[in-house]
């Protein structure tokens, strides 16, 4: 049995624990073990309803996995205890765990990763993977050093949708990858409500960059994962909205904060196998909410949200596509035991990688470089010129993480 700590006990943590219910009802055999967060009472609302703490308000639009309902660790793990600890450093020296899942604010990711490093423990972060590329790289080194396995948890990568699109483009569908598009401005979040209604989303040495860092390696480990890596960047960050708020129902604001982060990107993308792609994001934008689907151009067809379009004309849902064409063994590659639930995938694989002793798919290599081309999009911006990922993932670029980087001694 493999025996997890859980550091961080904020909005996102039920999505995760839906995540870990379905791999216990499959019989996976893991359990948690520890909970561990700065305020004791945010550690033992997970734990069971007999603590008597009110469960954590979600947050967000639906389908966003902060807004999932409240859960409890009682309700589907009955047979192992958990402890509950308001220092991480005290659950690492007490707690009997073989790994760490670490689900804090950014700005803590690299000091607790290295940390539980350091203990010998598996780590899988969440994502952004750190609040700067040299973060990343340290981590990435320390694990490798160590022998434990590191990765992030980018849950994108194991939604349904983005694994049938990358086995559609593999399977030669749409032939060789040509154009990537997508784009979207306005929102749940615009044109000025504080993100996650966590003010520290806004401030640049908390969170290093705003939307071009929170959702934008989201988007770019999508594209590199679909349609191959990402060589060089051209863009565009801006501050659209100086000032962001929390109302409550009666629309009194109750936060107010000044950001000093993009909450908007526009980009333009060169990937090493000759595509191009231009895409866009923000979490401004008054009136109307506008919307580009995903669309991957290639040399036989695209593919346009889910729907696969051919030249000849022949439209096929993709998903529909990949339960009639794909092999038993190409479904359990991308769906173990039939799986679905995106933070349960990650976690399996998590798991798995421990258990065979391997790196994960979404490996601390891939976060890492998920962030180099998220920071890419702004260094570019800063020099107004084309930026390559490999300058920013060695540190060769560094210009405006410099100022974080000194103020967090990395």
């Amino acid at each position: 049995m493999i025996k997890v700590g859980l550091i961080g006990c904020g909005h996102i943590m039920p999505a995760h624990l839906y995540g870990y219910k379905a791999l216990i009802e499959k019989g996976i055999d893991a359990r948690i073990t520890a909970l561990s967060a700065r305020k004791i009472e945010d550690a033992k609302r997970f734990l069971s309803p007999k603590e008597g703490i009110p469960p954590i308000k979600p947050v967000g639009p639906p389908g966003d996995p902060m807004n999932r309902p409240p859960i409890y660790i009682s309700d589907f793990q009955k047979d192992v205890d958990v402890e509950a600890y308001s220092d991480y450093k005290e659950m690492l020296r007490k707690s009997n765990i073989d790994a760490v899942e670490i689900y804090t604010s950014v700005f803590s990711h690299h000091e607790i990763a290295l940390k539980c490093i350091e203990a010998g423990k598996h780590v899988l972060v969440e994502k952004p993977f750190a609040l700067t590329v040299k973060a990343a790289r340290k981590m990435v080194e320390a694990a490798e050093k160590q022998g434990v396995v590191l990765g992030v948890a980018e849950n994108l990568r194991y939604y349904e949708d983005v694994r049938i699109t990358k086995w559609i483009i593999e399977q030669g569908y749409i032939g060789n990858v040509q154009v990537t598009l997508s784009g979207s401005i306005g929102g749940y979040w615009s044109p000025n409500k504080i993100v996650a209604e966590t003010g520290w989303r806004h401030k640049k040495m908390l969170a290093g960059g705003g939307a071009t860092i929170d959702v934008g390696v989201h988007l770019l480990d999508f594209l590199r994962y679909t349609c191959g890596e990402i060589d060089e960047v051209l863009s565009s960050t801006e501050i659209l909205e100086k000032e962001r708020f929390t109302k409550n129902e009666a629309g009194k604001i109750i936060e107010k904060i000044e950001s000093d982060v993009d909450d908007s990107f526009f980009g333009l993308l060169k990937y090493k196998n000759g595509a191009v792609g231009q895409h866009f994001f923000s979490w401004g934008g008054h009136g109307e909410a506008f919307a580009i689907p995903r669309i991957i151009y290639g040399t036989k067809g695209c593919i346009k949200g889910n729907t696969l379009i051919l030249d000849d004309g022949t439209k096929e849902d993709i998903t529909k596509l990949f339960e009639k064409q794909a092999k038993k063994e190409t479904k359990e590659r991308f769906f173990p035991l039939g799986i679905k639930d995106a933070m349960a995938l990650e976690t399996l694989e998590f798991l798995k990688a421990i258990k065979e002793r391997r790196e994960m798919e979404t490996s601390g290599k891939e976060g890492l470089r998920d962030l180099a081309a998220a920071y890419a999009l702004i260094e570019s911006s800063i020099a107004r010129k084309s930026v390559k990922v490999d300058d920013v993932e060695s540190g060769k670029i560094s210009q405006y993480e410099e100022e974080i980087n000194k103020h967090h001694g990395i």
